[in-house]
């Protein structure tokens, strides 16, 4: 169910949104977060109903960050929370047991507390990036190492890593990457995302 490639939407990237999912299913990401901080709900809505129609005949997972209610409004395939956006039990009782509910991490502190109604983590930020303003501290890949070794359920490195990484991120035990910029904002999404899943599939 889930893969190593999991693609992050950008819509301040040069690529339309929906291009950009369309662009990563193709080239193989299992899952693709919509995220945008500042859209209203009802466009937010009206956009993932349209990516679930176009992801699902691909077998790729839809998944919203931070909007409960636009998650569950839309039947998106799960919801992606960071530790300010409210109470993961709550999300999980209004989400329903199947689906998919992850959860960021920035420190050991919180990867050890992650409640057992989170199906996965992100964690990060691993270096600086410019997508996530106001971001907190970077981990480096020793820190992802030490918060993985501790997680008990699939845990996704993210922040500021792309092509090259996925040696170093593998042998921390995480499951994958969760990448923004390396698509979204990349000539060719498709092929970024491509050369991503075979990198990390021959590492």
């Amino acid at each position: 169910m889930i893969g190593p490639i999991y693609a992050i939407t950008d819509p301040d990237a040069p690529h339309r949104v929906t291009a950009q999912a369309m662009a990563a299913a193709r080239g193989g990401a299992w899952a693709v977060q919509l995220r945008d901080k500042h859209a209203a709900d009802e466009d937010l809505l009206h956009l993932a109903r349209a990516l679930l129609t176009a992801l699902r005949p691909l077998g790729v997972k839809l998944i919203i960050n931070d909007r409960l209610n636009v998650a569950y409004a839309a039947d998106a395939d799960g919801l992606h929370i960071g530790q300010g956006d409210g109470d993961p039990t709550q999300a999980r009782a209004r989400l329903g047991p199947d689906k998919l509910l992850g959860l960021s991490v920035e420190t050991l502190a919180q990867g050890a507390v992650v409640p057992a109604c989170v199906d996965y983590i992100g964690i990060g930020p691993v270096r600086a990036t410019s997508t996530k303003p106001g971001h907190a501290t970077p981990l480096g890949m020793d820190g992802l190492a030490s918060i993985v070794a501790e997680a008990r359920v699939p845990a996704f490195a993210i922040g500021g890593i792309g092509p090259g990484d996925t040696l170093a991120i593998k042998e921390t035990g995480a499951v994958g990457m969760a990448v923004v910029s390396a698509i979204s904002r990349a000539p060719d999404p498709e092929a970024a995302t491509r050369a991503l899943f075979r990198e990390w599939s021959s590492a």
